[in-house]
């Protein structure tokens, strides 16, 4: 969950931001996999959620409190709930999907044990990338906290 109080005025993000922005980018590079020719899956978290804020607010020069809560409530709206699917059941379809997973405490002793593949059964497409070690441990991070 990400409050108001975790999005600093445009200015203060100023001189954070290169920093910020290297460290997210290399942070969605661990979390990016590629499943096939045509699939990308960036698995986001809070933390890149909140530099999405941060960004929008900045290239908008949004200051006021009631407009940075709208843009939080976007980009917090773009997470489904469990096993939800954000623009399908609202008659939309987009380029960009978003997917949750929900783990009981078997599944997370599962993949913290064992290889993990995402695997995509589509009509139009079939493929299977290995998640990376790399890329499991980061992801064990969300499913541990």
């Amino acid at each position: 969950m990400i409050r108001l109080a975790d999005v600093v005025n445009f200015f203060e993000y100023e001189k954070v931001r290169e920093e910020r922005r290297r460290w997210v980018i290399a942070l969605k590079q661990r979390r990016r996999l590629e499943v096939g020719p045509y699939l990308s899956f960036v698995f986001e978290n809070r933390e890149t959620l909140l530099f999405q804020i941060q960004e929008m607010c900045r290239a908008e020069r949004i200051i006021d409190d009631a407009k940075v809560q709208e843009e939080i409530d976007v980009y917090s709206a773009l997470l489904p709930g469990p096993r939800g699917h954000s623009d399908e059941e609202k008659g939309k379809l987009a380029a960009v999907h978003f997917v949750r997973f929900a783990f009981s405490p078997e599944a997370v002793e599962a993949f913290r044990s064992s290889d993990a593949d995402l695997v995509v059964d589509h009509p139009a497409t079939r493929a299977r990338t290995r998640l990376s070690a790399e890329t499991k441990a980061e992801l064990l991070t969300d499913l541990v906290s």
